[in-house]
């Protein structure tokens, strides 16, 4: 044993006697092979500890770092401390040699790099790592090596997991190495693929899986592979630089992490441990580096000068050495070089050594040939932290790929070029410091050397732009315009303005890199872009940001489809309509939205920031970010001008229901259904002071004194001191759970909104309550609860608003009378409501998926801000007033602008309509919100206003169009009317109901007959045929059944329980030989009209059949499902022929957005089109999606059609009408 090891134990061994169990430390070291069976039944006869120190002192090396790493293990973490330091460097010996080759083996496969050529070990530093290494031996965690850039970090992480002990202790399941460097969101989606796919080609074939589409997919793949396939491997990630990347790996393993932020783990759930990388080497070991290099056994003494001018920084000490392998001659050169070349600091606060660096970079340059110092400045223009694939630089050299990857491996040598070769082909990076040097260098050069980049580039893709989505094709797509906008003032403005003015390049980068990406261009390019033409650019960007969480799916959408619903004063609405038109010559289909003007777009940016209802979303105080949260549990910031994820954190173990900015905007609080409340950015979770879910946070506005309330379903309210361990106070009173709670402008007053129908405001000064408003003493209409669910002061703090069930109501704070009432509509209730802080405008959610905007002095509606498709949550305006935000059920945040909404003209109809389609007009009929009959037609959208009570009440109304005059009321229903039908002569009208029954008028005289035999609800009946003559009618109804009626005599004629499961749908062949049921069985049957026989059963389906439709030749039959899919059958034999559906579910976990609620086939038969969440075109004979367009809202109930299948009227969940006409 070396003597200072021998020493150290000696110096402790009274410690150690005393605190130590030997029988758990003795287990470890029978298993290391340093201790015999022999030695421990020994030991075990004496007093243990003194015995086992007795005889640990007479063996070697690897007893004692065995006996270091049983303390460790047993988590005797102080006495391991002390034997540290001490450790032993083990030399080789047969054990490791044996072990050499499976240890090579394990590294190669998880793509650990090898030592690099030159290498000098640094034992107390890989000790140090090793020995954090084993405290991930029971259970997940994260070693943190870190240091400044060029400190070797890598290197030092490579080198700990190259030990066979520590492999196969620690780590069985292997080592895996992952390079990361910054990333944004697509980069990094991409390296968890690549990770995934290699955990799983060491599996089975069956546990191959298809690439993720998103990350939160990815990571969940990830998850699954190192919780279930490799639970004791290690992770290495080389180079974090973002918390945001670290998180997408906070998956519960274990993990080994480089970077240059200490602070970074903080971002991480689980045990943390860390290691500090020196910046500089000592003088021998920056000695043996240089003499690695040169190959010579006694150094000149300008070597160890170059060591103290470079403060030891491998990273430069490298470069040095690489220099004088060649030029071995020129040592006092380059020492001259380092001590009298002066550079400029290129920021004074960094922390890198920027002086010897600079320095040794302008000697390595001024080695190179002129020609390749000439290529070597073209590499000024990279972004940081980028790396580039050898293509993209041989289109900017104009050579050949190999004599580029020549000039590159040159340039790897000298040092003056980093490689990443863990992934074909391969990445060229500068580092930081490289690129500092040469931006500083080349300054004034700038412009023309991204002029250089965007002609070269424009040389090269002269038939457009690359979109093969491999990593050259990716450079591009991100960085031209990025060059052009440097280039911008020398020769490419048009150029720049064409490009981001194209729908060609909308779609071809918002396909490859995402929408976020282009918003920000739009963004950060606006200035220019709008010397041009400002309305067109916000044209653009509009689009974008309303569309952004369309162009997020996969397969990726149509962009020109989805420009045709732009306005038609619109440059994007332009160039759609000329690709459309273009483009339906080689037989694509396109749908433009005629009535569209009708319909105002009124939110600024839609985002889709979570999978799961979102609960809460907050501005940031400067206005620059938003937080959102919900039931992902996740927390997610990103920013309000283009939606772009700047953070994301896995906040919680159950739903977040709130999240809160501080007034700095340093800190984030959530609070979740986990009873924990937590504060991002310091670390701070309190566990223990509620017993409920905890459902709302907030934090003081003003950080003099700064607090934060929350409160819960424990009926509490709690104001957290964040410097204090435990919560400042705790204030109770309400008998019910609290809903909300929230400061008043200058911090005074914290006011709760509870179950229990008050508000209570306390002082925030004292803890002691103040005064209650009882609020449920305004509704006396009614016995239920009365819930207020939240409360808001203006800004002068004067007044506080609350809601509660369909109401916002004003209080007084001093007197605590209403001062005013806004009452909404009786379906629905106030979830949220929130009071500009300044002016007097009040946002209100709804649950019928609204936003309202009111103003408080007027008493007056000023805006409607619809598009959500659910409840809406919450809603805010920035600190400015400048915006609003909401958030709702349907996964979406919205940002309006309030300045620019205003109460919409648009009608919101019911989905339930009928069509008049002529050669001139085409007429729509439909009840609104309000059960008026709205008829209009495409020409002029002018709109009559009729009573009409069909779809609510047990009788109805017959109206003459389109004077609206009432011709008759007929009564006979005792519950809803679902379905009305004139026949033929319109003398006749068949009405079906709720109430089981199907009545038959003689409309003009009232006379009625009743068709009674249904068990429940009849919700759709038809005629036989279209003869005038047709008196047959066919009924199906939820009891499963399908009866045949003469509906001249009354008399049921047929009978037959068609399904076990509701009929759900009913179709008769054009040909009148068949009908077709669907059922909630999840099958479809076919009938024959005349012998009622069952024809065929179609099986097959794994959800609930909705909708059927035969084709016009009666051959076909589509049918539709509750899970999106679409199956087309031959009616003759009842083969399945083709089974439409999109390749992986959308975001409403569906084939199709929803239900097939409607199928309609062209009159030739080629074609189909189905409603579900959108409107869907279909191949008929390949079963493939020709077109799809996306409705505002969502769940379509019904389509309409054209003779010529020209033209498709319908209407969305939140009443918005479509008149599509085809494009010719």
């Amino acid at each position: 044993m070396e003597e200072r090891a021998r020493s150290c134990l000696l110096r402790f061994r009274h410690r150690l006697e005393q605190d130590i169990k030997p029988s758990y430390l003795m287990d470890h070291m029978v298993s290391d092979g340093v201790l015999s069976v022999d030695e421990e039944e020994r030991i075990r006869t004496q007093d243990q500890a003194v015995a086992l120190l007795e005889l640990l002192l007479k063996k070697d090396n690897r007893a004692y770092i065995s006996f270091y790493n049983a303390l460790v293990k047993e988590a005797y973490d102080d006495l391991a401390s002390l034997l540290q330091d001490d450790l032993p460097q083990m030399l080789p010996d047969a054990h490791n040699k044996s072990s050499d080759g499976s240890v090579a083996y394990v590294l190669s496969e998880g793509g650990v790099p090898q030592r690099p050529v030159v290498f000098v070990n640094r034992p107390e530093l890989v000790n140090r790592v090793r020995e954090k290494l084993y405290r991930l031996l029971k259970e997940p965690g994260w070693v943190t090596v870190f240091g400044m850039a060029g400190s070797g970090k890598s290197v030092l992480a490579a080198e700990a997991v190259r030990d066979h002990r520590l492999i196969e202790e620690c780590f069985p399941g292997g080592i895996h190495w992952l390079s990361i460097g910054q990333l944004d969101k697509p980069d990094l989606l991409v390296k968890i693929q690549s990770l995934c796919f290699r955990l799983e080609q060491s599996l089975d074939s069956q546990s191959l899986h298809r690439p993720s589409n998103s990350l939160d997919e990815a990571k969940e793949r990830l998850r699954f592979l190192m919780l279930r396939r490799y639970p004791r491997a290690l992770l290495i990630l080389d180079d974090i630089w973002d918390s945001t990347v670290l998180k997408a790996f906070d998956i519960h393993c274990r993990i080994l992490l480089t970077t240059r932020n200490r602070s970074l783990a903080d971002s991480v759930s689980g045990a943390k441990y860390e290691v500090e990388v020196e910046s500089g080497l000592d003088e021998n070991k920056g000695l043996e580096i240089l003499a690695k290099y040169t190959e010579l056994n006694r150094l000149p003494e300008e070597a160890r000068s170059i060591v103290r001018e470079c403060k030891g920084s491998p990273l430069v000490v490298s470069l040095i050495g690489a220099l004088l392998k060649e030029k071995p001659n020129r040592w006092d050169y380059y020492l001259r070089q380092l001590q009298q070349k002066q550079f400029k600091r290129i920021r004074k606060s960094s922390s890198y050594d920027y002086d010897a660096l600079d320095q040794a970079m302008a000697a390595s340059i001024e080695v190179l040939p002129d020609e390749h110092r000439e290529l070597y400045k073209d590499l000024t223009v990279l972004e940081k932290d980028i790396k580039v694939p050898a293509k993209v630089l041989s289109v900017l050299w104009d050579l050949e790929a190999e004599e580029v990857e020549d000039i590159l491996e040159e340039f790897v040598n000298k040092s003056l070029l980093f490689v990443d070769n863990h992934n074909k082909p391969y990445q060229y990076y500068l580092h930081d410091l490289q690129l500092d040097f040469l931006v500083e260098q080349n300054r004034t050069q700038l412009e023309s050397l991204h002029t250089k980049v965007v002609h070269q580039y424009q040389q090269h893709y002269r038939d457009g732009p690359p979109t093969s989505g491999d990593e050259e094709c990716l450079y591009w797509i991100r960085f031209l315009t990025y060059h052009m906008y440097f280039s911008f003032l020398a020769h490419h403005v048009s150029e720049l303005y064409s490009l981001m003015f194209s729908l060609d390049w909308v779609s071809i980068k918002a396909q490859i890199m995402g929408p976020a990406h282009l918003i920000n261009d739009y963004v950060e390019y606006g200035p220019i872009l709008d010397k041009e033409n400002s309305e067109v650019r916000s044209q653009f960007q509009e689009f974008l940001s309303l569309n952004g969480h369309q162009l997020e799916q996969r397969p990726f959408p149509d962009v020109v489809q989805l420009a045709l619903s732009e306005p038609r004063s619109s440059e994007v609405y332009r160039q759609a309509l000329l690709q459309a038109q273009d483009r339906t010559s080689a037989g694509k289909l396109y749908f433009d939205w005629l009535n569209k003007n009708s319909v105002e777009s009124l939110s600024r940016l839609v985002i889709h920031p979570h999978q799961g209802s979102i609960y809460s979303a907050c501005f940031s105080h400067d206005g620059t970010k938003i937080a959102s949260s919900g039931a992902s549990k996740t927390l997610k910031v990103f920013k309000s001008t283009s939606g772009e994820k700047l953070t994301e954190i896995q906040a919680h173990d159950d739903e977040v229901l709130c999240c809160a900015f501080s007034p700095d905007d340093r800190l984030l609080a959530t609070c979740s259904s986990d009873r924990k409340v937590k504060v991002s950015m310091r670390l701070r979770v309190f566990e223990e002071e509620h017993q409920e879910q905890v459902n709302h946070c907030e934090f003081t506005n003003t950080s003099q004194r700064l607090l934060l309330a929350t409160c819960s379903n424990d009926k509490f309210l709690n104001l957290w001191n964040l410097n204090k361990p435990s919560s400042q106070n705790t204030m109770f009173g309400h008998f019910e759970p609290v809903n909300h709670c929230c400061f008043s402008p200058d911090d005074t007053y914290v006011s709760t909104s509870s179950n229990d129908g008050t508000i209570k405001l306390f002082q925030v000064s004292s803890a002691n309550e103040w005064k209650t408003i009882n609020v449920k003493n305004m509704f006396t209409d009614s016995d239920e609860d009365v819930l207020v669910k939240c409360s808001t002061w203006t800004a002068d703090g004067k007044h506080i608003i609350c809601a509660a069930r369909n109401a916002v109501l004003v209080f007084d704070v001093e007197t605590s009378d209403m001062l005013l009432e806004i009452k909404t509509n009786r379906l629905s209730t106030v979830q949220y409501c929130h009071a500009c802080p300044t002016s007097n405008l009040l946002a209100i959610a709804f649950s019928n998926y609204a936003v309202e905007l009111w103003d408080l002095e007027s008493n007056k509606k000023m805006a409607d801000c619809s598009g959500h498709l659910s409840w809406v949550q919450r809603v805010q305006f920035s600190p400015d007033g400048s915006q609003l935000l909401s958030c709702s059920d349907d996964q979406t945040v919205r940002l309006w602008e309030p300045k620019k909404v205003h109460t919409s003209s648009a009608v919101h109809l019911k989905r339930d309509s009928d069509v008049l389609f002529s050669d001139e007009e085409i007429i729509v009929s439909a009840a609104d919100n309000c059960n008026r009959l709205q008829c209009g037609c495409k020409l002029f959208f002018l709109f009559m206003w009729i009573l009409v009570v069909l779809m609510f009440l047990s009788f109805f109304q017959v109206l003459e169009v389109p004077s609206g005059k009432l011709l008759a009321t007929l009564l006979g229903h005792t519950k809803t009317v679902l379905h009305c039908q004139f026949s033929q002569n319109g003398q006749t009208l068949i009405t079906s109901s709720e109430d089981t029954t199907i009545r038959v008028w003689k409309w003009q005289s009232g006379e009625c007959k009743v068709l009674q035999g249904h068990k429940e609800q009849v919700r759709c009946f038809a005629l036989l045929s279209n003869s005038p003559a047709e008196t047959r009618l066919l009924s199906w109804s939820f009891d499963g059944t399908v009866k045949m009626w003469d509906i001249e005599s009354g008399e049921k004629l047929q009978d037959i329980e068609a399904h076990r499961g509701a009929i759900l749908s009913c179709h008769v062949s054009p040909d009148g030989c068949l009908f077709a049921t669907t059922s909630a069985d999840k099958t479809a049957k076919l009938w024959h009209c005349e012998s009622w026989q069952c024809v065929h059963t179609l099986s097959g389906h794994q959800d609930c059949v909705r909708s059927c439709r035969f084709s016009w030749d009666s051959r076909r039959l589509a049918t539709g499902d509750d899970n999106g899919e679409i199956r087309i059958w031959n009616v003759k034999d009842g083969s399945l022929l083709k089974i439409c559906s999109r390749e992986s579910k959308d975001g409403m976990d569906s084939l199709h957005g929803g239900w097939v609620s409607d199928l309609h086939f062209s009159p030739d038969n080629s074609l189909l089109v189905s409603t579900g969440g959108y409107i869907k075109w279909w191949d008929v004979e390949k079963g493939e999606a020709l077109q799809t367009f996306y409705t505002t809202g969502t769940a379509l109930k019904r389509i309409h059609v054209s003779s010529d299948f020209s033209t498709f009227v319908t209407i969305d969940n939140i009443g918005i009408l479509y008149i599509l006409q085809r494009v010719v």
